[in-house]
């Protein structure tokens, strides 16, 4: 028996929607369709701004999932409308809703969204916040997706990490011989696109042109690199509480002479080491890295992490047939099938939570 899903993707990046068709049977999960719509930029800079402390929250959050639930409903009519699929034929969308907050160490996360919205407007049953049921049992909440990616990847023989590089970067670890590990290794795309959007008033740096551009500065890396949470082990989740715009200014205040393609060359190889550098603690030998994620079209970013693993072949997933910009997506429908199915698929071993546990919450149709 195989059942038709959509997940719903808005990642740190804020950049757009991701829509993902699947068909998932028991094994195999199959991409069929997908749909990607950028963020007005009204409701971007509303989502942006929930990211830190402000006036009349509450409200402006409100607001603001409205919109989001909006966009997303009219995305997914689209879709089944160009695949000529009525909603009765969808078994549920998984929907992960927008991170504004993240903070597990307070005991929080918070993903805003409507799915109540979301499946009035779709007639589609809809699950959602998936992540606060781990943190509710003393994990992380994040990153989520190594159970998916063990299922996608797990047949693979070699020793693979699985690197996805959204606004932040993640790892699954995949071997023979151990239960699936993984954790937040930093900044992915996010401080990439605010220097360039604040340097050149450009979304991101189109296949790493800029970075590539510039000389890495030594004294400036060393600098971003001396933040503890570098140095923690996982379990560990990070986002925009932590790494973003004000926190890179703060440090360039000590370096004031640095070009500002110095700078986006430095943040790349900030990305690229802090990744390479986890591997390599937590997997002391990896034959494979599959990357997905944005980031997986950065050519200077790959570029940098090849350099640095020498002996890891470092490749997109596109190399197994699998489109990088869709994984995240595809997982939140995949997590949709576990909620039904009461499959656990949260992992103690990547977010540190107490024990196995069905994520999410059902909006019926």
């Amino acid at each position: 028996m195989s059942y038709l899903y959509i997940g719903v993707m808005s990642g740190t990046s804020l950049d757009g929607l991701d829509i993902a068709l699947i068909e998932q049977a028991s094994h195999t999960t199959r991409l069929i369709a997908t749909l990607y719509r950028p963020l007005p930029d009204p409701l971007r800079c509303a989502l942006l701004q929930l990211c830190s402390p402000g006036d009349d929250e509450l409200a402006r959050a409100a607001i603001a999932e409205n919109q989001w639930a909006e966009l997303a409903a009219d995305c997914i009519n689209t879709l089944l409308q160009q695949q000529s699929l009525a909603a009765e034929q969808i078994r549920a969308i998984g929907s992960h809703g927008q991170t504004v907050r993240h903070e597990p160490t307070r005991g929080f996360t918070i993903q805003i969204g409507n799915p109540a919205l979301l499946a009035e407007r779709t007639g589609i049953r809809v699950i959602a916040d998936f992540r606060r049921r781990d943190v509710a049992a003393g994990g992380q909440g994040a990153p989520l997706v190594p159970a998916f990616h063990e299922a996608l990847f797990g047949s693979e023989q070699q020793c693979t990490a699985i690197l996805n590089i959204g606004g932040f970067s993640n790892l699954s670890l995949l071997t023979a011989e151990h239960e699936v590990h993984g954790f937040d290794c930093g900044p992915g795309n996010v401080l990439l696109d605010a220097w360039i959007q604040h340097c050149r008033n450009e979304s991101y740096d189109r296949d790493g042109a800029w970075g590539a551009s510039g000389t890495v500065q030594q004294a400036l890396l060393s600098d971003l690199l001396s933040d503890p949470f570098f140095s923690t082990h996982g379990p560990k989740s990070t986002g925009r509480e932590l790494f973003n715009l004000n926190w890179l200014l703060s440090h360039l205040k000590r370096h004031p002479q640095v070009a500002e393609q110095d700078v986006q060359a430095t943040l790349v190889e900030l990305t690229a080491r802090s990744i390479c550098e986890a591997l390599q603690q937590a997997q002391t030998q990896t034959d494979r890295l599959l990357v997905c994620g944005g980031g997986a079209h950065n050519r200077y970013l790959m570029a940098r992490m090849s350099a640095l693993l020498a002996s890891t072949e470092v490749a997109s997933t596109s190399s197994c047939g699998i489109d990088p910009d869709w994984i995240e997506a595809m997982a939140f429908a995949w997590l949709a099938h576990c909620t039904l199915e009461g499959i656990a698929a949260n992992r103690p071993s990547v977010t540190g939570a107490r024990g196995l546990r069905v994520l999410g919450a059902i909006y019926p149709a």
